[in-house]
């Protein structure tokens, strides 16, 4: 323990560059996702252009940092296609003509360098998490925490999988994590210059993704909660009775502060992103996905187009904007697969069930063990305590107001996730990640430091922690490289995930290039040119053709044409069957078998009883359609 405790943040440092490795060689192997189709023109057009008519609902912080590496690169951006001349929110087609050079006359870059360089930024984003993540612990709970919490953040194979992806998820996970640790910070010493520094950090949450919205109105309860309790001493309640409304007030003006604060950084990041765009394209994605068919859409619709014209107001009006569809997306819902069922309908059940399917098994049975603790010593506190109810919540508030504000965010994330219209998967749920290892790291070791003196005890506890850091280690090393679809051992592995959940919980698109590897492996096998290393993958298709045709019904950001050229065959499920290879998305394969639709419609069922021949990566199901029509 002492050698963990001297040389903490060695050790950390090295947890923390193999998570950051790790990132850079998945990312290296994987295609683009669908999302970054869309979100990488963005994060180019933000930063060479000044200009958010892509993707105008997500905040741009995130996009910008993806698009900085690339100014240093030569990429040719079809500024004079129609698309982006005078189309709305035209993401997806810039994003095939940008990336997957489906109009070289107008664009065509380096895909696989362009993916690379605009993820890099978001791996660093997930070193610097673990870093904050490790000295808030660390401060909370002590240094072996801490470093515990490294440990469960940097070898959860869901992170893993999305620390290299140009989305936002990452980037909410580590910015509101920061808005806690400084608005905790803020509440304990509520000076000037941490009211401005957790003001900033408010900023940069609502700046990464709308769902930080959920901030201002916790803080400001907390705040509120904090100022009344803070001179609440037990047995002193009269006394301290005159300074809770002068501490009350003192605190309320400084958290205006902080607001205010976090609105002049909305306001210049969103300046510098909107400097060159033209107001009559905030006027067309209103008018185009603000519904006035109802007051708040309507308000919304009216504030952004009385607002855009106006130099000031125009990046308050694009904020608005991404808000507002957000809120009607939500409103909207998504079509998806769950366990069975292709349907627009949510389900409450939908992400506790993925929570517990893609968790790894020693994270769920340590969150399961430590709440149940919590629970535990919450009530006994609660039966003993020796003073009045009132004072009891006050002093315990005061001394651990950072396990109550992490809980009633906890609580209030997950009610809205449940009651929400949009099922989007495991990464919705990373807001609350680094949250729950802190929790669980805290009180694991808090459980730990109360056997102190019990030596036999504290060895039989040191053990198992030893031997439940291994077993955690040792996870995303028997999943590599498959980190996206991963799911725990008690489902069956990756293997068996799509049977639960799809989409970016399984098939997102990652796999794209690892088929390109499978094509070029199988055609060197039939033309004897494969090493010795490679001669095991040869033994197990030796029984089939060469591939010079494939057919690819693939979901994703991508385009199979530009890794596979010729050989690519354009497939979906309402063509019949023939003679060749195919390369089946999950996603569409589920898609097909399970979506309502009209008796007599043509599907993948002749693939239902099918076990494919190979896969690329976890995703991408192959099969050969001999002469005859037997599937393999």
């Amino acid at each position: 323990m002492y050698f963990l405790k001297k040389h903490a943040l060695l050790i950390v440092l090295g947890i923390l560059s193999i998570h950051f490795i790790l990132g850079l060689v998945i990312s290296s192997q994987e295609s683009m996702i669908y999302d970054e189709r869309a979100h990488i023109p963005a994060a180019y057009s933000y930063v060479r252009y000044g200009d958010m008519r892509l993707n105008p609902e997500h905040p741009p912080l995130i996009k910008d940092l993806a698009g900085l590496p690339l100014l240093a690169m030569n990429l040719t951006f079809p500024l004079s296609a129609p698309q982006w001349q005078t189309g709305t929110n035209e993401q997806w087609t810039m994003g095939d003509l940008f990336l997957n050079c489906t109009e070289p006359q107008l664009a065509c870059n380096d895909a696989d360098k362009i993916l690379f360089w605009s993820r890099l930024p978001i791996t660093l984003l997930s070193v610097i998490l673990g870093l904050g993540l490790f000295f808030f612990t660390r401060k909370l709970a002590g240094t072996l925490a801490g470093l515990f919490s490294v440990v469960l953040y940097a070898f959860d194979p869901n992170i893993i999988a999305h620390n290299h992806y140009v989305t936002t998820d990452i980037g909410i996970a580590t910015f509101l994590f920061f808005a806690f640790y400084t608005f905790v910070s803020f509440l304990r010493k509520p000076t000037l210059k941490n009211m401005l520094i957790a003001g900033i950090f408010l900023g940069l949450a609502e700046l990464t993704k709308v769902s930080a919205i959920l901030l201002f109105p916790l803080f400001g309860l907390f705040v509120l909660l904090f100022a009344l309790t803070k001179h609440q001493e037990v047995g002193n309640y009269e006394e301290s009775k005159k300074w809770r409304w002068h501490t009350l007030l003192q605190y309320s003006l400084k958290f205006i502060g902080m607001v205010l604060t976090c609105f002049v950084i909305i306001w210049t990041v969103y300046a510098w992103n909107t400097i060159h765009m033209p107001s009559h394209t905030l006027i067309d994605s209103a008018n185009l996905y603000l519904s006035q068919n109802n007051i708040p859409a309507r308000f919304a619709h009216n504030l952004v187009v009385q607002t855009s014209d106006n130099a000031f107001l125009k990046p308050f009006s694009q904020y608005f904007l991404g808000v507002a569809m957000i809120f009607a997306r939500v409103e909207s819902g998504n079509p998806h697969y769950f366990l069975g069922e292709v349907t627009m309908e949510p389900s409450a059940w939908y992400f506790p069930a993925v929570f517990i399917l893609k968790e790894t098994l020693p994270f769920l049975l340590l969150l399961l063990l430590t709440t149940g603790y919590t629970f535990y010593r919450i009530l006994k506190s609660v039966i003993e305590r020796n003073t009045s109810l009132r004072e009891f919540f006050a002093h315990s508030f005061q001394n651990r107001v950072t396990q109550y504000l992490m809980f009633a965010f906890i609580v209030l994330y997950v009610y809205v996730s449940l009651t929400g219209k949009l099922n989007i998967g495991m990464r919705h749920l990373f807001p609350l990640l680094p949250l729950l290892y802190l929790l669980v790291a805290k009180t694991l070791f808090d459980f730990f430091d109360r056997h102190d003196n019990d030596k036999t005890s504290k060895k039989t506890l040191s053990i198992l922690i030893g031997i439940t850091t291994l077993i955690i280690m040792s996870i995303p090393v028997l999943t590599y490289p498959n980190y996206l679809s991963y799911f725990n051992i008690a489902v069956g592995g990756n293997q068996n995930g799509y049977k639960y959940v799809t989409d970016s919980n399984y098939d997102w698109g990652q796999d794209l290039k690892r088929l390109k590897g499978f094509v070029d492996l199988h055609n060197r096998c039939k033309k004897g040119e494969a090493n010795m290393n490679e001669e095991k993958e040869c033994a197990l298709t030796e029984n089939y053709p060469p591939i010079e045709k494939i057919r690819v019904d693939y979901f994703g950001g991508s385009s199979p044409a530009y890794y596979l050229g010729d050989m690519f065959i354009p497939w979906w499920d309402q063509r019949d069957p023939e003679p060749g290879w195919y390369a089946i998305s999950s996603f569409f394969y589920q898609e097909s078998l399970y979506k309502k639709k009209p008796i007599g419609t043509k599907d993948y069922s002749w693939l239902k009883d099918v076990s494919p021949l190979r896969r690329a990566g976890n995703s991408l199901f192959i099969y050969y359609v001999d002469t005859v029509g037997n599937t393999h």
